[in-house]
């Protein structure tokens, strides 16, 4: 068939894209939308129908009906005057597998590392020297932001002023409070927009502490991210109470994808502020850049050097049991490490971890006020006995525990390989992290008086040890790192 011939074919075809319903008596146009995550590569189909050799026309991409994002002509890609956003980033792609691209009429256009700016509406022109033919089709841009945030405020009455928060989500996401038996209706609701095009939301309410209340984010037709906790009864304040004060954070992971979310108790005393002022006070938000402030303040922790005959010490800083029968007391193996700390920030890691052994059951890691520790108790010590810990247990599946009162579990998807401890004394806050994702295990709030020490403790029958890891980073003083994000190695 000649080209003139072949130019005159064209007139009578369709140029389509993926969807449903025609415009017009000779172009058939497909509206449904292409969705792709940020930061993937999209193909936004277009072809000739019936199928014919495009090799030879001219084909255009225009973003928004005016932006050239894409032009073929003469058999080869012209960016002169290409959006300069575009460049390198766009060519030709298959609409399916089974497509024979150009050869077939196939002009679908393939955009790599898709940006929120990239979502709206895009056109596809071809044309010969005798006619043209054009189409459009939707591009929608999907960023699924952070697990939810979920904080709480201990009011009077036993109620707790709820907050959920979450950041980084494309298009504008739902938020939904729910108790298990029906939604709640929040008392606020909150979206904001970051300087990239990320939405956050945040909401709070005001329930029952012992309701379990979840709070999921999601945008529509994709599996929302939820967090739910189950909060119990919790004891009534008291004023000036040892234990008055403390804050408890835990990671709860929920849902198939093992979805995490953040709980935070203050017990307050009576006076409180009311309404929406309420609900910003003491909210604490945590980011990944924490666990890399944190680690500005590394110390190397040794073992104390009291003799404990029923554990195995190694280089001052790898511990396990002795191995043998053992009384049934918690504190048997519990150890102090140095040096103690009376004010400032320090934090230290732990390796939960051993090749051909796996990850550890069966340990403590936190800190103590105590001058000696009480070996023959048989009850487990609480913040309250001047203990602040966080704990796994064997028979505990994928949980690990706060030992405060009421204890506070946390549902994990898997047990840390690697612990690391931040304490800031002078605001009395202990965090531990998962040093593997960078990730917020939980944190605790207390008055620390005088010195503390870290604790460890290896559990007794558990084959696995556990090693605190030290740092020797040229720069680095006896007593603290100075690296920034960097994983403590092994000696």
């Amino acid at each position: 068939m000649g080209a003139v011939m072949m130019h005159a074919y064209l007139v009578a075809a369709s140029l389509c894209v993926c969807g449903a319903a025609p415009i017009s008596d000779s172009l058939e146009v497909l509206r449904t939308p292409v969705s792709v995550y940020r930061g993937h590569t999209a193909t936004l189909p277009c072809w000739l129908n019936p199928p014919q050799n495009a090799e030879g026309l001219e084909v255009h991409w225009y973003r928004g009906g005016d932006s050239l994002i894409l032009f073929y002509r003469g058999k080869k890609f012209e960016d002169t005057s290409q959006e300069a956003s575009y460049v390198g980033r766009v060519s030709f792609g298959l609409k399916d597998a089974a497509s024979g691209g150009l050869a077939t009429g196939d002009v679908s256009l393939k955009l790599k590392n898709v940006t929120i700016e990239d979502a709206g509406e895009y056109t596809c022109y071809v044309s010969s020297d005798q006619s043209y033919d054009r189409a459009t089709v939707s591009l929608q841009v999907i960023a699924m932001g952070a697990p939810p945030l979920l904080s709480a405020v201990w009011k009077e009455d036993n109620m707790l002023n709820m907050s959920c928060e979450s950041q980084g989500w494309y298009p504008q996401p739902s938020l939904r409070w729910s108790d298990q038996k029906q939604d709640l209706p929040p008392k606020s609701l909150k979206y904001s927009k970051d300087s990239s095009g990320l939405l956050s939301v945040q909401s709070w309410l005001l329930v029952s502490s012992s309701t379990e209340v979840s709070c999921s984010v999601g945008v529509a037709d994709k599996e929302a991210k939820e967090a739910r906790v189950h909060m119990g009864s919790l004891p009534q304040p008291e004023s000036g109470s040892s234990v008055g004060g403390w804050v408890a954070f835990a990671l709860l992971l929920t849902a198939v994808l093992a979805l995490l979310g953040v709980l935070y108790f203050r017990r307050r005393g009576k006076k409180a502020k009311s309404g929406s002022d309420r609900a910003e006070e003491n909210i604490k938000l945590l980011s990944e850049e924490d666990i890399l402030k944190a680690s500005k303040h590394y110390v190397n922790v040794t073992l104390d050097k009291a003799g404990n005959k029923y554990l195995t010490i190694k280089d001052g800083r790898m511990l396990r049991d002795a191995g043998g029968t053992f009384p049934q007391v918690t504190c048997l193996t519990a150890i102090k490490g140095t040096p103690g700390f009376s004010s400032g920030e320090h934090y230290w890691e732990v390796s939960l971890w051993k090749p051909n052994v796996g990850v550890k059951q069966s340990w403590w890691i936190g800190v103590t006020s105590v001058d000696v520790i009480p070996q023959e108790s048989d009850s487990t010590p609480t913040t309250s006995d001047g203990f602040w810990f966080l704990s796994s247990s064997p028979g505990g599946a994928n949980t690990l525990q706060f030992n405060t009162q009421p204890q506070v579990v946390l549902p994990v998807y898997s047990r840390p390989q690697t612990v690391g401890v931040y304490l800031n004394h002078d605001k009395g806050e202990l965090s531990f992290y998962n040093v593997g994702d960078k990730s917020l295990i939980g944190s605790l709030k207390a008055t620390f008086e005088g010195e503390v020490f870290p604790v460890f403790n290896p559990g007794t029958g558990d084959v696995a040890s556990m090693e605190i890891l030290h740092r020797t980073e040229q720069g680095q003083s006896s007593d603290t790192g100075n690296s920034v994000g960097s994983t403590a190695q092994e000696n």
